[in-house]
């Protein structure tokens, strides 16, 4: 591997040390895998953003028994529930995930089908882990008898430039890749941590409870080299839920490494996952598809367009700064987040911002709604900062659910802010994914007993793509070429 900068960083080029797999070799074992891999695979997406590499899929936003039925029922090998349980506070996560996990082991047991279940979270490692795979680990094996052998972590996301190399999680900025741990996600007020090295970062994670030397590495060298059934002899070490490192760096990476996970599971043993979004599409079987086209994406009503732009990283606020420079005539409308510090602040600057962006969007012109950028903060712990941001998020919110006038397009910014909003405030309780306006971002066609019912609902990560990426999609959308 390349050398380390003295940051810690590595050149862009460090993804090009090791031998290249071949893709039609790597496509040939992940089929005879998905062959022998029967059974259902249940995503339980921390928020909408994590379906940002499939097509053709269905997404649960409630998860009542028959929703799930639904779910096994249907013939995608794979289907997605929402939980948005990133905007969750600790307690209700874990109820969440153990109501989820008795559910759908009620639906295997009548409906005969076995399932894998995904806990898909953030790239950047942000979220509520463990919590959330020990409650699903601890409410299967309590009330089904089963046993988990081993959980595996895989936050690899090509699209979104995050790679894992020798065990480090790696995001890609510029034309470095730098540690996670150095990023702006590690000092995320409720979800940070202090370690790149994902074996270190399980020991923080867990308290001390999973070592770091406990942990099993799945090294890039043996995936590059087909060493299939080396890898699954990793897979079969572990036992008492043991954590698993999945080193990858290419699709074919995954595609490999799931060769070697039907092995491994043939042989009797069970795992939990814990992944961003590549590793679904690739056990889910779903293919490649080009990008939406503006003609998919863009609407002729006579209105503008809504965007809504909730997420306050660096990298959604450069493509806020970027778009509205770009497009001068867009109605640009902050939503001041300091409101939430006064009483009845938040309703007031609610139906400002609402009637604001009505009367935009009725004239034709598209209303950019967007929180105030500086990070508002509150003395305390973690979880009332949480505890504020959903606040503010649910303010937002009633932007969209109050609107009385259809938008010819909808664009979300955030992983939250794009659950509440479709959630809440569209009222979506089931949709399929259309695909991608731009590598990263899922576009949602959403129900018909939605509040714009059957419109394309365009999700865009808040730490995904570059500074002109949310700008090309608006453009897309309202029928322009950037």
């Amino acid at each position: 591997m390349a050398a380390h900068m003295k940051d810690g960083s590595l050149p862009l080029d460090a993804l090009q040390a090791w031998p290249r797999v071949s893709a039609l070799e790597a496509e040939r074992l992940l089929r005879s895998a998905l062959r022998a891999m029967n059974g259902k695979i249940i995503v339980l997406d921390d928020d909408p953003t994590g379906v940002q590499t499939v097509h053709g899929v269905d997404v649960y936003t409630h998860w009542n028994q028959a929703a799930i039925d639904k779910g096994f029922l249907g013939h995608r090998r794979l289907f997605y529930i929402l939980t948005n349980s990133r905007a969750l506070l600790p307690r209700q996560t874990e109820e969440l995930h153990r109501d989820i996990a008795l559910k759908v082991l009620d639906a295997s047991r009548r409906l005969g089908r076995d399932f894998l279940l995904i806990s898909r979270s953030d790239s950047t490692l942000r979220g509520h882990y463990p919590l959330e795979t020990e409650a699903l680990r601890q409410a299967l094996e309590e009330a089904g008898g089963l046993r988990f052998d081993g959980e595996i972590i895989c936050p690899f996301f090509m699209e979104g430039g995050r790679y894992t190399l020798g065990d480090v999680h790696y995001v890609k900025e510029g034309d470095r890749l730098v540690p996670a741990a150095r990023t702006e996600f590690a000092r995320d007020a409720a979800f940070g941590y202090t370690h790149s090295d994902l074996k270190q970062w399980v020991e923080e994670k867990t308290g001390g409870r999973f070592p770091a030397k406990e942990v099993i590495s799945i090294p890039l060298e043996d995936l590059r080299a087909l060493r299939v059934d080396a890898v699954a002899a990793y897979l079969a070490r572990a036992e008492n839920f043991q954590k698993i490192i999945v080193n990858a760096a290419s699709y074919e990476d995954l595609k490999v490494f799931a060769a070697a996970f039907a092995r491994a599971r043939a042989r009797g043993k069970r795992y939990l996952l814990r992944t961003a979004a590549a590793l679904p599409r690739v056990l889910g079987g779903v293919k490649d598809k080009p990008l939406l086209s503006a003609k998919e994406l863009a609407s002729r009503t006579g209105h503008g367009g809504l965007i809504i732009v909730g997420s306050h990283v660096q990298k959604s606020t450069a493509q806020l700064q970027h778009l509205l420079a770009y497009f001068q005539e867009l109605a640009a409308l902050e939503f001041k987040a300091a409101a939430a510090l006064t009483d009845g602040g938040l309703e007031t600057e609610t139906t400002r911002v609402r009637d604001a962006a009505r009367e935009a969007i009725r004239r034709g012109q598209t209303a950019v709604v967007y929180t105030s950028r500086g990070l508002l903060t509150v003395p305390g712990s973690g979880e009332e900062s949480l505890r504020l941001s959903v606040r503010i998020a649910d303010a937002l919110t009633g932007v969209v659910s109050g609107l009385t006038v259809r938008p010819a397009f909808l664009v979300a910014k955030g992983g939250i802010t794009s659950s509440d909003i479709g959630v809440r405030g569209l009222n979506v309780r089931k949709a399929r994914v259309l695909g991608q306006a731009a590598p990263g971002v899922p576009v949602w066609r959403m129900d018909s007993g939605s509040k714009f019912g059957r419109m394309p609902y365009v999700i865009f990560p808040g730490n995904v793509g570059g500074e002109d990426s949310l700008t090309r999609v608006v453009a897309a959308c309202l029928g322009k070429e950037p």
